[in-house]
């Protein structure tokens, strides 16, 4: 499920004039099959705080030592984050994307919703050691049907950043990324299923 950068650098996604600056730090494909007008739904999944790795064992574990490690060395001050250290990439952004729909905030991770298009998500985070940006397309499958991609952005803060995130790498792959996607997958059939059905289903936020 792990694709290279330029799965990413090659879509004409509206995120690359706007974080420019930021390096590609990992893409991945999301089991999410739907069609073209479904990116709201994930979204949507994603700010209820569906397919939270916080929800694994090993995700409960990670966290909580990320958090206790923030709490002791100071990382997770609001001084340092979006609207303190750093700037809110919405301040970049173009008049057609600032007047549009900005997106939900997910509810379960401190990401803050930049903006949403028919085909695109961004959501940004920032600490004393990175500023980030989780990016959400939604990209055809060459089959007829569509899918989403997701792409982690990164700035470091300087050499403690660049530390850091070399330090949290083999976490991220190890007990991360696959107990955040199994969940994205569990979680997007379940509400496929329930759309079929005709069972009620929460309607996406805006």
């Amino acid at each position: 499920m792990r694709l290279p950068e330029s799965a990413h650098t090659s879509r004409p996604w509206r995120i690359h004039e706007i974080a420019g600056d930021f390096r590609v730090e990992d893409v991945w494909e999301l089991p999410t099959p739907g069609g073209p007008d479904d990116l709201a739904l994930l979204v949507d999944q994603f700010a209820r705080g569906e397919g939270d790795p916080v929800a694994s064992p090993v995700g409960r574990a990670l966290f909580a030592v990320r958090r206790r490690l923030g709490a002791l060395l100071g990382w997770d001050d609001p001084a340092d984050g979006v609207g303190g250290r750093v700037p809110s990439l919405r301040d970049r952004l173009p008049a057609d994307l600032r007047e549009g729909p900005r997106g939900p905030d997910p509810a379960s991770v401190p990401f803050t919703s930049v903006f949403l298009t028919h085909d695109e998500w961004a959501a940004e985070t920032a600490n004393r050691t990175v500023h980030g940006v989780l990016h959400i397309g939604w990209v055809p499958d060459g089959a007829g049907g569509y899918h989403g991609r997701m792409t982690v952005l990164v700035k470091p803060n300087g050499r403690l950043g660049s530390l850091y995130m070399l330090g949290i790498k083999p976490f991220r792959y190890l007990g991360v990324y696959p107990a955040l996607i199994r969940g994205i997958e569990r979680d997007w059939r379940e509400g496929a299923a329930a759309r079929r059905s005709g069972r009620p289903v929460e309607p996406p936020r805006a």
